[in-house]
């Protein structure tokens, strides 16, 4: 069987009827089973080489109505975690989700720190044993699509697991996401950010919620960090500072002084004295960002207020960003509840 089709998982079924549905399920695996009951589907590649046909190569792919909420990587080459990934829903010809996946899992600067492992995320080996449980929805079809860092042969083997759940309501953490919903990544890659300039993570127009934000940044110094995040929503021209510096964003304090940790909430998953880089990520579906008629999510190089500019020197400096925010995103006829 080609462990890029989905295989159906059968709960409550004997032995012999799991086996002869599993039998029909490996010949249709890929076609939408018409039933309302939930179901779950994985599809998995163990020691593949499934780039020798495309550098961009199909992992899973499904027809029906769900979420993903569960993929983990495996294997062992150069830049692993610069590994690209690609969802493709309901057809679309440019993914909502374009990511390298140590970013997407909230790491920065290729950091090893292993093993380490929240409700949504984690690292367990060295260089993979990479997974994330978000949930992607999709109303029609999803293809998931991976491509190899530059340099790479197209030999290289590669381990993966893609689960997902059809014919039940995205629940996030008791908020029940809105039929027809998107989960989109919007993204920064190597912006370079003059001292006190205030610069977009993301504009989006319409509904949603914020899922979660990563930032990975370098400077010449840490004063970067006194930089408040800043969420504007509707057409509000003022924000609303959802921190009182950037550290403080991600749930820490002085720069970071005490060192890596991987909360469920947020974490710490690089700093570099050296340097001046970090890279963190923050979950909001505990308190959740809900906007409407659009949000601009924005945060400053440095903080400067009534004149002062804060900072062991006040001279934050040119900075350079990487940021991550993925969102949730629904019809305006439709709200969470």
């Amino acid at each position: 069987m080609d462990r890029r089709n989905f295989s159906l998982s059968f709960a409550g079924l004997s032995l012999a009827a799991a086996s002869g549905a599993l039998s029909s399920a490996q010949a249709e695996s890929t076609s939408r089973v018409q039933s309302s009951s939930p179901f779950t589907f994985t599809a998995t590649g163990k020691e593949e080489r499934p780039f020798q046909a495309s550098p961009e190569a199909t992992l899973a792919e499904r027809h029906g109505t769900g979420y993903l909420d569960h993929l983990w990587f495996g294997g062992d080459f150069p830049n692993y975690k610069n590994l690209r990934l690609r969802f493709y829903v309901d057809g679309e010809a440019t993914p909502s989700i374009d990511m390298q996946l140590g970013l997407g899992v909230g790491v920065g600067f290729e950091d090893p720190t292993a093993p380490w492992g929240t409700k949504f995320n984690g690292i367990t080996g060295a260089p993979s044993g990479i997974f994330f449980n978000y949930r992607i929805p999709y109303t029609k079809s999803i293809r998931v699509t991976a491509e190899l860092p530059e340099g790479v042969s197209r030999d290289t083997l590669l381990w993966w697991i893609v689960r997902g759940l059809e014919n039940m309501p995205l629940d996030l953490s008791g908020w029940k996401i809105p039929q027809g919903s998107r989960l989109r990544l919007y993204k920064n890659v190597g912006l370079q950010v003059q001292p006190l300039q205030e610069f977009d993570l993301c504009r989006v127009p319409g509904n949603g919620m914020v899922f979660m934000v990563t930032i990975a940044a370098k400077s010449t110094n840490f004063e970067f960090m006194e930089g408040q995040m800043r969420a504007y929503i509707g057409k509000a021209q003022e924000p609303q500072f959802l921190s009182s510096g950037l550290e403080d964003y991600f749930l820490g304090t002085y720069y970071f002084n005490r060192g890596l940790y991987h909360l469920r909430q947020a974490g710490l998953t690089h700093r570099d004295e050296d340097d001046h880089s970090f890279s963190a990520y923050r979950f909001h579906d505990l308190d959740p960002i809900f906007f409407s008629d659009g949000l601009r999510l924005s945060c400053r190089c440095g903080e400067e207020r009534g004149g002062k500019i804060f900072g062991p020197t006040g001279k934050p400096q040119l900075t350079t960003y990487t940021t991550y925010s993925w969102v949730y995103e629904w019809p305006a006829s439709r709200e969470p509840n």
